[in-house]
């Protein structure tokens, strides 16, 4: 019995853009469907490096990308609409590469794309390392303190490299966070003919700058007494400079639980404090955004810093006071109220911010705010629950309990509206509390 013959390829459109994903071996390395497509060219665009590695019979107009590059996309596309045009792209075009813009831009079905092997699939092959089971850091066009919430001891990394420059500013970030002593290699040139690599440790680290096309691995390995700072919500206290506006570990590990992020979702972290909740909300997923808003300038700065010190720099801090603040913020799929809540408005407004399905979580400790969560429960639904901790102290020459503060918390999530509903849209006080919930007086 003959082997099946492999399914015909589907046909990309005629007027589709090829992606054709090139590597250091340039070229050489590329297999014959590429090299066909990239000689049939009348347009070929790309950044400089990348056009140079193509040979004289691709005859096609060279266009080098300008900097900076995602907002020409689209234009400079159109510009040579109806001309048969190739994008080169560094290794796999849809990693970290221009096929995620192009394909945003125009639509996957509009591009035909030739992947090569990516700069990390080359790494895994030099290193042994399996691909599945590496961590990997993009700093290209990212900022350096990305890296920091990858950092768990024993863990492998592969960082993507902006530039030359880079591996040194990976090895002062290691220094700086307690991972002196882990492991550095630099891979220069991957697949291609100058290919090398640099060995060393964070601590030590004196390579000069060498070639700007680099991977940087590195095999974390923390320092004696680095704080440990773990993947789930509730890091220590002791990772946030904060002047006592903190919601502190365990309620802040029993507010990110309700508030559940998930990856790609955004967060209104308001009255920001020290950004503790929106910097573990981030730290959940690489794709998690949030915003925080904060009245005091002083604790806006402090709240930028804890986000660079975490590895969320992303996070955006809006100084201003809430609820005038959150006018024209994108919409969130959840809202955390960590102080303000007795300001007029703002827990109407966050509630109308969010679309159905939006989670709210308020916490407080005062019986004035308690008693506006108590009628929004009454109101809404929800879970109203009491949060209490209580530490063992010395007391005297024994141990006793000092009990914090307690912390009440109402969590809701907001109902689709009802078509028989004739209330006002979006008032708060008017909206159905869900079937399942446990309301005051319910015997269940």
């Amino acid at each position: 019995m003959s082997p099946a013959s492999p399914p015909p390829a589907v046909p990309a459109p005629a007027s589709a853009v090829s992606v054709v994903g090139i590597g250091a071996d340039g070229w050489a390395g590329l297999p014959e469907t590429a090299r066909a497509v990239l000689l049939d060219a009348e347009v070929l665009i790309g950044g400089e490096r990348q056009l140079g590695l193509l040979p004289p019979e691709c005859a096609g107009r060279r266009v080098a990308w300008p900097s900076p590059l995602r907002p020409a996309v689209r234009g400079l596309l159109a510009a040579h609409a109806g001309s048969r045009t190739a994008v080169l792209a560094s290794g796999d075009p849809m990693f970290y590469g221009i096929g995620r813009a192009l394909t945003e831009e125009l639509g996957a079905g509009a591009l035909r794309v030739l992947p090569h092997p990516s700069s990390v699939s080359y790494a895994c092959a030099r290193l042994g390392w399996p691909v599945e089971d590496t961590g990997t850091v993009t700093l290209v066009g990212r900022p350096t303190a990305r890296l920091a919430a990858a950092l768990h001891d024993g863990r492998r990394l592969l960082v993507l490299s902006a530039d030359a420059a880079t591996p040194a500013a990976v090895a002062a970030l290691l220094r700086d966070h307690g991972f002196g002593t882990s492991r550095m290699r630099v891979l220069e040139q991957l697949g291609g003919p100058a290919e090398d690599c640099l060995d060393g440790t964070a601590d030590t680290w004196e390579h000069p700058p060498g070639d700007p096309l680099n991977v940087i691995a590195v095999e974390c390995r923390s320092d004696p007494g680095t704080l440990r700072l773990g993947t789930v919500p509730g890091l220590p206290d002791e990772a946030y400079e904060h002047d006592g506006q903190l919601t502190k570990r365990h309620v802040r590990a029993a507010t990110l639980a309700v508030l559940a992020p998930a990856p790609g979702e955004l967060l209104w972290d308001v009255g920001g404090g020290s950004g503790s909740i929106a910097a573990e909300w981030m730290r959940a997923h690489p794709s998690c955004r949030a915003v925080t808003v904060e009245r005091d300038p002083v604790r806006a700065a402090r709240i930028t810093r804890n986000a660079d010190r975490l590895g969320v720099p992303g996070l955006r801090v809006v100084t201003g006071r809430a609820p005038e603040a959150l006018a024209g913020l994108p919409m969130p799929d959840a809202v955390f109220i960590g102080g303000g809540l007795t300001a007029p408005g703002l827990l109407d407004a966050c509630w109308d911010a969010l679309p159905p399905g939006g989670r709210l979580v308020a916490n407080t400790v005062t019986l004035e705010s308690e008693a506006l969560l108590a009628d929004r429960y009454r109101r809404l639904g929800g879970e109203l629950v009491r949060l209490a901790v209580a530490q063992a102290v010395p007391v005297g020459g024994f141990t006793g309990w000092r009990q914090a503060m307690p912390v009440t918390q109402w969590s809701v999530r907001k109902p689709a509206p009802e078509p028989t509903d004739a209330g006002p849209e979006g008032s708060p006080g008017l909206s159905p509390a869900p079937a399942t919930t446990h309301a005051p007086g319910d015997d269940r």
